[in-house]
């Protein structure tokens, strides 16, 4: 539910001194008070990231005014929105449906702050799961040849419907640079993760052929080199000799689904900040 005295600003900018006091004090020249802080500074890039929640009777252009200038002069990205607001999401499925059906279920129920207001899928199968959840569906066949229309489809989508978060449900094309592009840290995918790593046909059965003792998944943003973007969320089960394949794929398959879950959770929450390569989370 949106409250509409209830603000998240999130900012991230060059490292220096004094950023949390200006921050804070603009929020409270402006009659705010802070109900969530969370900070990290990083080493490595040199950058400082921010998540905060105000509580507040102002409206919005009372918080942009406080803030824009102190985000001017830091050189910082920031971005301010409602506690709670859903994101507007599209769907992208081919035909396995363990994270579609975690993902409409947790979101008709409430517990993910998401609105989906249609599925794209490159086969019919999950039509009827769509159908059920009263979502639209659309099936286009995709090959080498169809390809561009697909995507033509999906950032027109993107566009028809305000969608701020597109989700890989186990969609089993690659998407091309210019789409990845396009869709730059709004883009999540979902894949197995294995130690070693299988790649190819059938993954589960060359992990038990190979004996893992651990199996999971990882959560990602989607960028043109294949499932390297940055990292949002990972989970990872434990499995042994007496596991047979069928067992493996249920439990990799929970583990996906959850991950995937999760990382549109933290991206709806305005959770995730990309660093370069990496990811800052603020649970």
């Amino acid at each position: 539910m949106i409250d509409s005295t209830h603000w998240l600003l999130t900012l991230s900018c060059p490292d220096c001194p004094g950023i949390v006091h200006r921050v804070t004090g603009a929020i409270l020249e402006a009659a705010g008070n802070i109900t969530e802080l969370q900070q990290f500074s990083s080493l490595e890039t040199g950058r400082f990231f921010m998540r905060v929640q105000v509580q507040s009777g102002f409206d919005r252009s009372v918080f942009e005014q406080a803030v824009a200038p102190i985000a001017a002069d830091l050189q910082a990205q920031w971005m301010l929105d409602y506690v709670g607001r859903k994101r507007r999401t599209l769907v992208l499925v081919s035909k396995l449906g363990h994270c579609l059906n975690d993902l409409l279920f947790r979101q008709h129920s409430g517990q993910l702050p998401i609105t989906i207001p249609l599925i794209l899928s490159n086969h019919p199968d999950m039509e009827e799961l769509a159908s059920f959840y009263s979502i639209d569906f659309e099936h286009h066949f995709v090959n080498s040849e169809t390809k561009p229309d697909m995507e033509r489809r999906i950032l027109d989508a993107v566009a028809e419907y305000d969608i701020e978060l597109v989700v890989l449900a186990r969609y089993m094309q690659i998407l091309t640079p210019e789409l990845c592009l396009a869709l730059e840290n709004k883009a999540i995918n979902i894949h197995h993760s294995f130690l070693p790593g299988f790649k190819g046909a059938d993954p589960y059965r060359q992990a038990h052929q190979r004996g893992v003792k651990l199996i999971g998944a990882t959560a990602h943003f989607v960028t043109s080199a294949l499932d390297e973007g940055p990292i949002i969320e990972q989970n990872v089960g434990r499995v042994n000799h007496t596991m047979e394949i069928g067992q493996l794929l249920d439990i990799g398959q929970e583990l996906e689904s959850r991950t995937l879950t999760e990382a549109v959770k933290l991206f709806a929450e305005h959770r995730i900040i990309v660093d370069g390569a990496r990811t800052v989370i603020f649970h």
